[in-house]
Protein backbone atom coordinates (compact mmCIF):
# COMPACT_ATOMS: atom_id res chain seq x y z
CA UNK A 1 0.00 0.00 0.00
CA UNK A 2 1.18 3.49 -0.79
CA UNK A 3 -0.25 7.01 -0.64
CA UNK A 4 -0.46 8.65 -4.07
CA UNK A 5 -2.28 11.48 -5.83
CA UNK A 6 -5.27 10.55 -7.98
CA UNK A 7 -7.55 12.55 -10.24
CA UNK A 8 -10.50 14.33 -8.60
CA UNK A 9 -13.83 12.70 -9.49
CA UNK A 10 -15.59 15.87 -10.70
CA UNK A 11 -19.18 16.96 -10.17
CA UNK A 12 -21.85 14.35 -9.44
CA UNK A 13 -24.18 13.32 -12.24
CA UNK A 14 -27.87 12.45 -11.90
CA UNK A 15 -28.40 10.07 -8.98
CA UNK A 16 -24.83 10.51 -7.72
CA UNK A 17 -23.44 12.03 -4.54
CA UNK A 18 -19.97 13.50 -4.09
CA UNK A 19 -18.78 12.57 -0.61
CA UNK A 20 -15.78 13.74 1.38
CA UNK A 21 -14.71 10.67 3.40
CA UNK A 22 -13.78 11.56 6.97
CA UNK A 23 -13.27 8.19 8.70
CA UNK A 24 -12.59 4.72 7.30
CA UNK A 25 -12.43 1.59 9.43
CA UNK A 26 -9.93 -1.18 8.69
CA UNK A 27 -11.26 -4.69 9.15
CA UNK A 28 -10.42 -8.34 8.61
CA UNK A 29 -11.75 -8.17 5.06
CA UNK A 30 -9.20 -5.44 4.32
CA UNK A 31 -6.46 -7.65 5.73
CA UNK A 32 -7.55 -10.58 3.56
CA UNK A 33 -7.67 -8.30 0.52
CA UNK A 34 -4.23 -6.88 1.30
CA UNK A 35 -2.81 -10.40 1.63
CA UNK A 36 -4.58 -11.75 -1.48
CA UNK A 37 -6.76 -14.19 0.49
CA UNK A 38 -10.19 -12.62 0.31
CA UNK A 39 -11.92 -15.95 -0.30
CA UNK A 40 -13.48 -14.72 -3.52
CA UNK A 41 -14.29 -16.92 -6.50
CA UNK A 42 -12.68 -14.30 -8.71
CA UNK A 43 -9.03 -14.29 -9.65
CA UNK A 44 -7.59 -12.05 -6.92
CA UNK A 45 -5.15 -10.54 -9.41
CA UNK A 46 -8.10 -9.01 -11.25
CA UNK A 47 -8.95 -6.89 -8.21
CA UNK A 48 -5.71 -4.87 -8.06
CA UNK A 49 -4.66 -2.10 -7.94
CA UNK A 50 -7.42 -0.70 -5.78
CA UNK A 51 -8.09 2.11 -3.33
CA UNK A 52 -9.45 0.30 -0.28
CA UNK A 53 -12.00 1.53 2.23
CA UNK A 54 -15.49 0.05 2.59
CA UNK A 55 -16.26 0.93 6.24
CA UNK A 56 -16.74 4.60 5.53
CA UNK A 57 -18.37 7.77 6.78
CA UNK A 58 -18.09 11.33 5.57
CA UNK A 59 -20.02 14.42 4.58
CA UNK A 60 -21.87 15.31 1.42
CA UNK A 61 -20.08 17.83 -0.80
CA UNK A 62 -22.67 17.90 -3.59
CA UNK A 63 -25.60 15.85 -4.89
CA UNK A 64 -26.73 15.42 -8.49
CA UNK A 65 -30.22 15.65 -9.88
CA UNK A 66 -32.74 13.14 -8.59
CA UNK A 67 -31.10 12.55 -5.21
CA UNK A 68 -33.04 12.48 -1.95
CA UNK A 69 -33.65 16.00 -0.57
CA UNK A 70 -31.87 15.21 2.71
CA UNK A 71 -28.54 14.67 0.91
CA UNK A 72 -27.56 18.33 1.16
CA UNK A 73 -23.95 19.55 1.48
CA UNK A 74 -22.61 19.10 4.99
CA UNK A 75 -24.80 16.10 5.85
CA UNK A 76 -22.96 13.32 7.68
CA UNK A 77 -23.42 10.00 5.91
CA UNK A 78 -22.40 6.35 6.07
CA UNK A 79 -21.76 4.39 2.88
CA UNK A 80 -23.49 1.09 2.15
CA UNK A 81 -20.82 -0.55 -0.02
CA UNK A 82 -23.09 -2.96 -1.96
CA UNK A 83 -24.22 -2.63 -5.55
CA UNK A 84 -25.98 -5.56 -7.24
CA UNK A 85 -26.46 -6.14 -10.94
CA UNK A 86 -30.25 -6.28 -10.63
CA UNK A 87 -30.48 -9.20 -13.07
CA UNK A 88 -29.12 -12.36 -11.44
CA UNK A 89 -31.14 -14.79 -9.34
CA UNK A 90 -29.98 -13.32 -6.03
CA UNK A 91 -30.93 -9.81 -7.09
CA UNK A 92 -34.32 -10.99 -8.35
CA UNK A 93 -34.88 -12.53 -4.90
CA UNK A 94 -34.14 -9.17 -3.27
CA UNK A 95 -30.68 -10.23 -2.08
CA UNK A 96 -28.22 -7.98 -3.95
CA UNK A 97 -25.68 -8.64 -1.19
CA UNK A 98 -25.28 -12.12 -2.73
CA UNK A 99 -25.24 -10.83 -6.34
CA UNK A 100 -23.31 -13.00 -8.80
CA UNK A 101 -21.73 -9.82 -10.19
CA UNK A 102 -21.57 -7.82 -6.99
CA UNK A 103 -19.67 -4.54 -6.98
CA UNK A 104 -18.38 -3.47 -3.58
CA UNK A 105 -16.89 -0.10 -2.71
CA UNK A 106 -13.24 -0.67 -1.80
CA UNK A 107 -13.13 -4.15 -3.37
CA UNK A 108 -14.38 -4.09 -6.96
CA UNK A 109 -14.25 -0.31 -7.29
CA UNK A 110 -12.20 2.32 -5.54
CA UNK A 111 -13.09 2.95 -1.94
CA UNK A 112 -13.07 5.69 0.65
CA UNK A 113 -9.37 5.96 1.53
CA UNK A 114 -9.26 9.12 -0.57
CA UNK A 115 -10.37 12.70 -0.15
CA UNK A 116 -13.34 12.64 -2.56
CA UNK A 117 -15.57 9.82 -3.75
CA UNK A 118 -18.55 9.62 -6.12
CA UNK A 119 -21.22 7.22 -4.86
CA UNK A 120 -24.68 6.27 -6.19
CA UNK A 121 -27.29 8.02 -4.05
CA UNK A 122 -28.95 4.74 -2.98
CA UNK A 123 -25.70 3.80 -1.21
CA UNK A 124 -25.54 6.98 0.89
CA UNK A 125 -27.33 6.98 4.27
CA UNK A 126 -27.64 10.09 6.47
CA UNK A 127 -26.47 9.49 10.04
CA UNK A 128 -27.34 11.43 13.18
CA UNK A 129 -24.03 11.13 15.06
CA UNK A 130 -21.40 13.80 15.61
CA UNK A 131 -18.29 11.60 15.24
CA UNK A 132 -17.38 10.28 11.80
CA UNK A 133 -15.43 7.39 13.35
CA UNK A 134 -18.62 6.22 15.04
CA UNK A 135 -20.53 6.50 11.77
CA UNK A 136 -17.85 4.37 10.08
CA UNK A 137 -18.78 1.54 12.47
CA UNK A 138 -22.21 1.25 10.87
CA UNK A 139 -20.89 -0.99 8.09
CA UNK A 140 -19.42 -3.69 10.40
CA UNK A 141 -22.52 -3.49 12.58
CA UNK A 142 -24.58 -4.03 9.43
CA UNK A 143 -22.69 -7.30 8.85
CA UNK A 144 -23.86 -8.42 12.30
CA UNK A 145 -27.42 -7.30 11.57
CA UNK A 146 -27.43 -9.43 8.42
CA UNK A 147 -25.83 -12.41 10.17
CA UNK A 148 -28.40 -12.28 12.97
CA UNK A 149 -31.17 -12.19 10.39
CA UNK A 150 -29.68 -15.19 8.58
CA UNK A 151 -29.49 -17.03 11.89
CA UNK A 152 -33.04 -16.01 12.86
CA UNK A 153 -31.82 -14.95 16.30
CA UNK A 154 -34.86 -14.63 18.54
CA UNK A 155 -35.59 -13.31 22.02
CA UNK A 156 -34.66 -15.73 24.78
CA UNK A 157 -32.22 -17.74 22.65
CA UNK A 158 -28.70 -18.69 23.65
CA UNK A 159 -26.17 -17.66 20.99
CA UNK A 160 -22.48 -18.59 20.84
CA UNK A 161 -20.04 -16.46 18.80
CA UNK A 162 -16.59 -17.82 17.97
CA UNK A 163 -14.32 -14.79 17.64
CA UNK A 164 -14.46 -11.65 19.77
CA UNK A 165 -13.16 -9.27 17.12
CA UNK A 166 -15.18 -6.27 15.88
CA UNK A 167 -17.73 -8.44 14.05
CA UNK A 168 -18.04 -10.78 17.04
CA UNK A 169 -18.64 -7.87 19.40
CA UNK A 170 -21.14 -6.39 16.95
CA UNK A 171 -22.92 -9.76 16.88
CA UNK A 172 -23.17 -9.67 20.67
CA UNK A 173 -24.61 -6.16 20.47
CA UNK A 174 -27.19 -7.16 17.84
CA UNK A 175 -28.11 -10.39 19.67
CA UNK A 176 -28.73 -8.49 22.89
CA UNK A 177 -30.82 -5.97 20.97
CA UNK A 178 -32.97 -8.88 19.77
CA UNK A 179 -33.40 -10.13 23.34
CA UNK A 180 -30.95 -13.04 23.07
CA UNK A 181 -28.00 -13.94 25.32
CA UNK A 182 -24.54 -14.17 23.76
CA UNK A 183 -21.37 -16.03 24.74
CA UNK A 184 -18.22 -14.79 22.99
CA UNK A 185 -15.33 -17.23 22.64
CA UNK A 186 -11.76 -16.17 21.85
CA UNK A 187 -8.13 -16.98 22.58
CA UNK A 188 -7.18 -13.34 23.29
CA UNK A 189 -7.97 -12.21 26.87
CA UNK A 190 -8.00 -8.49 25.99
CA UNK A 191 -10.76 -9.08 23.43
CA UNK A 192 -12.81 -11.01 25.95
CA UNK A 193 -12.47 -8.15 28.42
CA UNK A 194 -13.94 -5.79 25.83
CA UNK A 195 -16.80 -8.22 25.30
CA UNK A 196 -17.47 -8.28 29.05
CA UNK A 197 -17.55 -4.47 29.07
CA UNK A 198 -20.40 -4.70 26.54
CA UNK A 199 -22.30 -7.02 28.88
CA UNK A 200 -21.64 -10.28 27.01
CA UNK A 201 -20.64 -13.55 28.66
CA UNK A 202 -17.20 -14.83 27.62
CA UNK A 203 -15.19 -18.02 27.37
CA UNK A 204 -11.45 -18.45 26.97
CA UNK A 205 -10.93 -20.90 24.09
CA UNK A 206 -8.81 -23.54 25.77
CA UNK A 207 -9.68 -27.04 26.90
CA UNK A 208 -12.94 -28.62 25.76
CA UNK A 209 -14.60 -25.66 24.05
CA UNK A 210 -17.71 -27.57 23.02
CA UNK A 211 -18.38 -28.89 26.53
CA UNK A 212 -17.81 -25.50 28.16
CA UNK A 213 -20.03 -23.63 25.72
CA UNK A 214 -22.76 -26.26 26.00
CA UNK A 215 -22.63 -25.97 29.79
CA UNK A 216 -23.28 -22.23 29.40
CA UNK A 217 -26.09 -22.78 26.89
CA UNK A 218 -27.91 -25.49 28.84
CA UNK A 219 -28.58 -29.15 28.10
CA UNK A 220 -29.93 -28.58 24.59
CA UNK A 221 -26.96 -26.49 23.47
CA UNK A 222 -27.08 -23.09 21.76
CA UNK A 223 -29.74 -22.53 19.13
CA UNK A 224 -27.40 -20.43 16.99
CA UNK A 225 -23.61 -20.53 16.60
CA UNK A 226 -21.65 -17.94 14.61
CA UNK A 227 -18.19 -18.63 13.17
CA UNK A 228 -16.57 -15.17 13.06
CA UNK A 229 -12.85 -16.02 13.02
CA UNK A 230 -12.22 -17.20 9.45
CA UNK A 231 -10.49 -20.33 10.79
CA UNK A 232 -11.82 -23.16 8.58
CA UNK A 233 -11.44 -25.92 11.18
CA UNK A 234 -13.86 -24.12 13.50
CA UNK A 235 -16.80 -24.77 11.18
CA UNK A 236 -16.80 -28.39 12.42
CA UNK A 237 -16.60 -27.11 16.00
CA UNK A 238 -19.70 -25.01 15.36
CA UNK A 239 -21.54 -28.04 13.96
CA UNK A 240 -20.66 -30.10 17.03
CA UNK A 241 -21.60 -27.28 19.38
CA UNK A 242 -24.98 -26.22 18.00
CA UNK A 243 -28.23 -27.71 19.30
CA UNK A 244 -30.27 -30.27 17.42
CA UNK A 245 -32.23 -28.43 14.70
CA UNK A 246 -30.05 -25.35 15.34
CA UNK A 247 -28.38 -22.90 12.98
CA UNK A 248 -24.69 -22.42 12.21
CA UNK A 249 -23.85 -19.14 10.48
CA UNK A 250 -20.41 -18.73 8.85
CA UNK A 251 -19.31 -15.09 8.86
CA UNK A 252 -15.50 -15.36 8.66
CA UNK A 253 -13.68 -15.27 5.31
CA UNK A 254 -11.16 -17.84 4.13
CA UNK A 255 -10.01 -19.25 0.83
CA UNK A 256 -9.14 -22.59 2.45
CA UNK A 257 -11.35 -25.71 2.63
CA UNK A 258 -13.03 -26.58 5.92
CA UNK A 259 -13.01 -30.14 7.34
CA UNK A 260 -16.59 -31.17 8.01
CA UNK A 261 -18.19 -34.38 9.26
CA UNK A 262 -21.06 -34.41 6.79
CA UNK A 263 -23.14 -36.90 8.79
CA UNK A 264 -23.67 -34.30 11.51
CA UNK A 265 -25.81 -32.23 9.16
CA UNK A 266 -28.59 -34.78 8.55
CA UNK A 267 -28.31 -36.43 11.97
CA UNK A 268 -28.78 -33.13 13.81
CA UNK A 269 -30.85 -31.60 10.98
CA UNK A 270 -29.08 -28.29 11.36
CA UNK A 271 -29.00 -25.32 9.01
CA UNK A 272 -25.48 -24.46 7.84
CA UNK A 273 -25.66 -20.91 6.49
CA UNK A 274 -23.33 -18.40 4.94
CA UNK A 275 -23.78 -14.67 5.37
CA UNK A 276 -22.41 -11.77 3.38
CA UNK A 277 -22.72 -8.02 3.53
CA UNK A 278 -26.19 -6.67 4.12
CA UNK A 279 -29.20 -5.41 2.20
CA UNK A 280 -30.24 -1.75 2.18
CA UNK A 281 -32.96 -2.25 4.81
CA UNK A 282 -30.48 -3.98 7.11
CA UNK A 283 -27.96 -1.16 6.65
CA UNK A 284 -30.72 1.24 7.72
CA UNK A 285 -31.27 -0.94 10.81
CA UNK A 286 -27.54 -0.68 11.58
CA UNK A 287 -27.72 3.12 11.28
CA UNK A 288 -30.55 3.18 13.82
CA UNK A 289 -28.78 0.76 16.17
CA UNK A 290 -25.49 2.72 16.19
CA UNK A 291 -27.36 5.98 16.75
CA UNK A 292 -29.20 4.41 19.69
CA UNK A 293 -26.26 2.45 21.17
CA UNK A 294 -23.50 4.90 20.28
CA UNK A 295 -21.56 4.50 23.54
CA UNK A 296 -21.31 0.72 23.13
CA UNK A 297 -20.37 1.03 19.45
CA UNK A 298 -17.79 3.75 20.07
CA UNK A 299 -15.92 1.43 22.45
CA UNK A 300 -14.85 -0.67 19.45
CA UNK A 301 -12.50 2.05 18.15
CA UNK A 302 -9.08 1.62 19.74
CA UNK A 303 -6.64 3.21 17.27
CA UNK A 304 -6.70 6.16 14.86
CA UNK A 305 -4.31 7.12 12.06
CA UNK A 306 -4.15 9.97 9.52
CA UNK A 307 -4.48 9.17 5.81
CA UNK A 308 -0.77 9.48 5.09
CA UNK A 309 -0.14 6.73 7.65
CA UNK A 310 -2.66 4.29 6.14
CA UNK A 311 0.07 1.83 5.02
CA UNK A 312 1.45 1.76 8.56
CA UNK A 313 -2.08 1.49 9.98
CA UNK A 314 -2.99 -1.70 8.13
CA UNK A 315 0.39 -3.27 8.91
CA UNK A 316 0.07 -2.39 12.61
CA UNK A 317 -3.49 -3.66 12.87
CA UNK A 318 -2.58 -7.00 11.29
CA UNK A 319 0.48 -7.40 13.52
CA UNK A 320 -1.23 -6.53 16.83
CA UNK A 321 -4.61 -8.34 17.00
CA UNK A 322 -4.53 -8.44 20.80
CA UNK A 323 -4.13 -4.66 21.00
CA UNK A 324 -6.15 -3.39 18.04
CA UNK A 325 -9.90 -3.91 18.05
CA UNK A 326 -10.81 -1.36 15.38
CA UNK A 327 -8.32 0.92 13.66
CA UNK A 328 -9.79 3.96 11.92
CA UNK A 329 -8.11 6.18 9.35
CA UNK A 330 -9.12 9.82 9.77
CA UNK A 331 -9.10 11.98 6.65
Amino acid sequence: MEVVSVREPGAPGPGEVLVRPEAVGLCGSDFHYFLGDIGTIEDPASLYPRIQGHEAAGTVLAAGDGCAPELVPGTRVALWPVHGCGRCRACRLGRPNACAEISLIGVHRDGALQEQLLVPAEQVFPVGVADAALAALIEPVSIAVRAAARGSVAAGERVVVLGAGPIGLALALVAADRGASALLVDTVPSRLRRAEALGADTLQADGDLVAAAREWAGPDGPGVVFEATGVPALVQTCVELVAQAGRVVVVGLSGEPAPLRVGDLPLKEIDLLGTSCCRADEFAQAVELVERRRDAAAALVTHEFPLDEAPAAIAYAMAHPAEVMKAVVRL
